[in-house]
């Protein structure tokens, strides 16, 4: 049975947990990200960061670090660093003229990268000389707004999905901080910048996702397909066309299984044997009929109906899904990538859903 936490009646934009899973960090479709702590089974608002003038449109909290990134439509990104028991910002010089749209620590959490629609993407490190975060961009071959990113596991190669309809792998090698990296699957070839791999076509790419082993690339986009490209076979890619709603993002939970989410309220799992089929194996949400369920109204419920929907007539309006809205994110609770136990999905209902695999 899935886990259903509440966090009022504004959108869930983005969410991201700590290392040990008792606070997380929401940002409300507004220009706060609201940092809840777990007391007991409920979750109390702690802090309220509130340094964008804009809405926050990506949020991520580096497991080891203790640290958290936030970006958003003021065309700002910040590093908030916890000193005492209040977040302090740090502005990163992002150097966009659009506003920033998704942002990902890398997995050694000494970069991250900053997607924008500025038709760029911002790689970002700390320089300690000046004591600031500073960037360095990606631009080619991109042609319109990044709207996803994902970190390889080598913490170089970067995969990110766009509205030009295309998923790209870049090198986002930066010789100041890495090491000289090793060659993948993905090539040899790893100065900043130079990309790796492009494919896709027929929509906006809204979510894109590495597997635990980095060799292969998933992606969803808006004509609701799924897509996986494998680099080990010769960058082969699979495709399935679905009948759902457009899909808004994606996660491996094992080398093989993926998770899709997105305007139909309800995970969806899809297998890839690693050659060039992918099947739709279920829908995740097994939920059925517990939207349709008849209550008694109380005068606190119809007034909470009022508030949320302009009406007291909820005949009709309530979906067989845990979701009641489209689903925007999906994150590995517990597990990994490769072996997830648990994920968690947030979505426009301003729900929070933690599903066990």
């Amino acid at each position: 049975m899935p886990e259903k936490h509440t966090f009022g009646v504004h959108p869930i934009t983005c969410h991201s947990f700590n290392a040990d899973r008792s606070q997380v960090a929401i940002a409300p479709n507004n220009n706060e990200v609201h940092i809840y702590k777990k007391v007991g089974g409920k979750w109390e608002k702690d802090q309220v960061l509130s340094e964008h003038s804009q809405r926050v449109t990506s949020v991520d909290w580096a497991p080891e670090s203790n640290r958290i990134v936030t970006c958003g439509t003021d065309r700002n990104a910040y590093v908030w660093v916890l000193q005492g028991s209040e977040w302090k910002p740090t502005l990163v010089i992002l150097r966009i003229n659009r506003a920033a749209t998704c942002v990902r620590w890398s997995p050694k959490e000494d970069k991250f990268a900053v997607a924008s629609g500025a038709r760029l993407i911002s790689v970002c490190y700390f320089n300690q000389e000046n004591d600031w975060w500073e960037s360095k961009h990606i631009k080619k071959p991109i042609r319109s707004t990044v709207t996803s990113l994902d970190w390889h596991a080598n913490n170089v190669l970067l995969a990110a999905g766009s509205t030009d309809f295309k998923a790209r792998v870049f090198s986002a090698y930066i010789k100041e901080i890495d090491p000289k990296p090793e060659a993948t699957a993905w090539g040899k070839k790893m100065t900043f910048g130079n990309m790796m791999y492009e494919g896709g076509n027929g929509g906006w790419v809204h979510g894109v996702s590495f597997s635990e082993s980095g060799n292969k690339l998933a992606w969803v986009s808006h004509n609701s397909a799924v897509h996986v490209v494998n680099a080990e076979q010769d960058k082969t890619v699979a495709e399935i066309k679905t009948e759902y709603l457009p899909f808004l993002a994606c996660s491996w939970i094992s080398e093989t299984n993926l998770v899709v989410v997105g305007h139909d309220c309800n995970p969806l799992l899809f297998t890839n044997d690693g050659q060039e089929n992918i099947a739709f194996v279920k829908k995740l949400d097994g939920a059925s009929g517990a939207g349709k369920q008849s209550e008694t109204k109380s005068a606190m419920n119809m007034f909470k109906d009022m508030d949320k929907r302009g009406t007291t007539d909820t005949s009709g309006t309530k979906q067989d899904t845990v979701h009641q809205n489209a689903i925007t994110e999906i994150s590995i609770y517990a597990g990994t990538k490769g072996k997830a136990i648990k994920y968690c999905t947030s979505g426009v209902d301003g729900n929070l859903v933690i599903w066990t695999v």
